[in-house]
């Protein structure tokens, strides 16, 4: 018997609206064959936020490594577009990949503008997602804002037209009014057909933007939903399933 292995996918291939991008299934993953999350699933597909909450420490940032490649399975599978043989980051990026780390993902000693230029894709169309950046172009970026910096790097990201993001923590440290307009640009890029996993420990903005939500706790899938059916609840979701992670 004989099998023809499934072509790759690039990120030149758009993907159709609705169609499941990235799928975990049974997906342990941690460190040193201990286990950080257990026998999680989920799936994204093209144009719809998922939303990943919990406090520090419930494994959010470890499922999304395991995502994108740098942390490898202990047991489970993750696939990209029905591919699910083991890739690594740079492979996934191939695919299609964006990731946006909980670190700034920018160079501080470079410009806004060669920073962008660094991209896969054009300035220009970062600009568009973030006309207010202009002005700051030519300043080193560590001299500009936590919240401008987020900006440049998400706009780098999304001038790429990735057809999957995975964001870390896009509010870390940044002012409510920041983080609306981070979100909100995700979110367009959503509704454009982006798939995107976001993991938050903001409760109510997650919920404005996202489609469908898991909460983790100790490294397990303890809620799941559609976002429009738990916003009622924010303050609920974050009393129950956001504190006290650590202990």
């Amino acid at each position: 018997m004989t099998t023809t292995a499934r072509p790759e996918r690039t990120a030149a291939e758009p993907a159709r609206a609705g169609e499941v991008v990235v799928e975990a299934h049974g997906l342990t993953a941690g460190y040193a064959g201990t286990p950080a999350v257990h026998e999680v699933d989920l799936e994204v597909r093209a144009g719809e936020v998922v939303a990943l909450l919990g406090a520090n420490g419930a494994g959010k940032t470890t499922t999304l490594l395991a995502l994108a490649g740098e942390v490898t399975p202990i047991a489970g599978s993750v696939a990209f577009h029905g591919d699910a043989r083991r890739r690594r980051l740079h492979q996934r990026a191939r695919q299609g990949l964006g990731f946006l780390t909980e670190e700034r993902c920018v160079f501080m000693g470079l410009t806004g503008w060669q920073n962008l230029r660094l991209g896969r894709g054009r300035p220009e169309d970062a600009l568009a997602h973030f006309p207010e950046l202009e002005e700051h172009l030519h300043k080193k970026v560590g001299l500009l804002s936590g919240g401008q910096q987020q900006m440049l790097a998400l706009g780098r990201v999304l001038a790429a037209r990735p057809r999957v993001l995975l964001a870390d923590e896009l509010s870390l440290g940044l002012a409510p009014m920041v983080v609306e307009r981070l979100l909100a640009a995700v979110r367009s890029a959503a509704d454009d057909g982006l798939a995107v996993v976001l993991v938050e420990q903001h409760v109510r903005q997650a919920l404005a933007v996202a489609d469908r939500v898991h909460v983790l706790r100790r490294g397990r899938v303890v809620l799941s939903g559609a976002a429009a059916d738990l916003r009622a609840d924010a303050a609920g979701i974050a009393a129950h399933y956001l504190t006290g992670e650590a202990s």
